[in-house]
């Protein structure tokens, strides 16, 4: 069975944006737990079109420093405004819902947290502690917003050191300003930059594309990332979240997709995932060889 994602664009969405239903055994289980234990996780508050398929292999993400975002892009749907106090029992909590779902590889992200002084480095530490203890033989990556490049933040992240770090770029240099009000695109690359140079193994970023870019741009941004010495890049379809948010300009195809997963690969990247539906967490479990 397939469905076709909602959508409030404009232009009608091309025949390659469907996606199957998830099912599977695996899938019900960890299904059946989310409900029965009211746990949250992006792949159902984000209704990812993934889940089905990431949930078969294991693997889940995470949200921590709650739902409301100091930050305004213009592509995101998670809410905007004053986040809520910082709840210190979060890490323990997440810990102990990838023990219950028994997640091989988990994926945690969070809101950008500007209000606070440690912008939320803390909790992350924490979160990563927790996760380790409780659960010695999940593998983990961090999605982690750019600490307004403050290295002490960074170094929290460091000193963690999951097995995959990520930092989305999201988009192309000229297309920043409009799609990520308050990001700075060379801050991003330094932040990509200075994570591999303190050690981590695994570094990781991702685009949305259909906003507008060129194919020169895409391109110059993977060289970007590659210079910064990334190891991994997703590359996506942007799809509007609602009539707010910034419109589609495009539709990119299969084939535009492979090309750019073939231009990654000559590049030099460890994996390169390309496709319309690709999401930042899509194959992450593979993302740790």
């Amino acid at each position: 069975m397939e469905t076709i994602l909602e959508s409030t664009q404009p232009i009608a969405k091309p025949k390659w944006l469907k996606v199957k239903l998830p099912i599977g055994k695996n899938y019900t289980e960890l299904r059946g737990l989310v409900d029965k234990y009211k746990l949250n996780t992006i792949c159902t508050s984000g209704s990812c079109p993934n889940m089905g398929e990431c949930w078969g292999e294991g693997t889940a993400t995470f949200m921590i420093l709650g739902n409301i975002c100091t930050r305004s892009c213009g592509f995101c749907g998670v809410k905007t405004g004053r986040p809520e106090t910082v709840d210190w029992d979060e890490p323990e909590k997440v810990a102990r819902s990838i023990k219950i779902m028994k997640i091989k590889h988990a994926v945690v992200t969070s809101v950008d947290r500007d209000d606070l002084k440690d912008m939320g480095s803390i909790i992350w530490f924490e979160t990563v502690q927790a996760i380790r203890r409780m659960n010695p033989n999940t593998t983990l990556e961090t999605l982690i917003p750019d600490f307004q490049g403050n290295t002490r933040m960074l170094d929290r992240i460091v000193e963690a050191n999951p097995e995959v770090v990520s930092h989305n770029m999201e988009t192309v240099r000229r297309l920043t300003r409009e799609v990520r009000i308050q990001a700075k695109y060379d801050r991003s690359l330094e932040v990509l930059r200075y994570l591999k140079q303190q050690g981590i193994r695994r570094t990781k970023s991702g685009i949305m594309l259909g906003l507008g870019e060129l194919e020169e741009e895409v391109i110059e941004t993977m060289r970007e990332l590659r210079d910064a010495n990334v190891d991994i890049v997703t590359i996506g379809q942007y799809l509007q979240p609602s009539k707010k948010h910034l419109p589609v300009k495009e539709f990119i195809t299969p084939e535009q997709f492979k090309k750019y997963e073939e231009i990654g690969k000559e590049m030099g990247f460890r994996h390169v995932e390309s496709g319309a539906l690709v999401r930042s967490s899509y194959h992450a479990e593979k993302h740790i060889l």
